[in-house]
């Protein structure tokens, strides 16, 4: 599956577009991470914590989305987005989001797929 942040692939065509494609991921940090997080905040300086969490959220969102797109069909999604909010005070959502595609290779020698 090809997952880019363009409108188009180099190499590739778009033969169909299928439509929009997701994944969500709502995450919370545990009790002793926010314990942690609220002491480094008080110094300053990377909050460690909470990047591992959004960063492990952003992969989990990212393969959901290519669950979502290969139901229907697809073989790349394109136009790839994140987009994040905070429920309450501890949770974080995370959503990857973009235009499932049916791709196909553009022949470099005569110019067509």
């Amino acid at each position: 599956m090809i997952v880019a942040t363009t409108e188009g692939v180099a190499g590739y065509r778009t033969k169909q577009t299928l439509g929009q494609c997701f994944g969500v991921v709502v995450r919370s940090r545990g009790l002793g991470g926010n314990i942690m997080a609220g002491l480094r905040s008080i110094v300053g300086g990377e909050i460690h914590e909470y990047t591992q969490l959004l960063e492990e959220a952003r992969r989990h969102a990212v393969d959901r989305l290519v669950r979502n797109a290969t139901v229907m069909g697809a073989n790349g999604v394109i136009m790839m987005r994140f987009d994040s909010a905070e429920i309450g005070q501890t949770m974080s959502e995370i959503v990857a989001y973009g235009t499932a595609v049916i791709l196909e290779p553009v022949d470099a020698k005569t110019n067509a797929a």
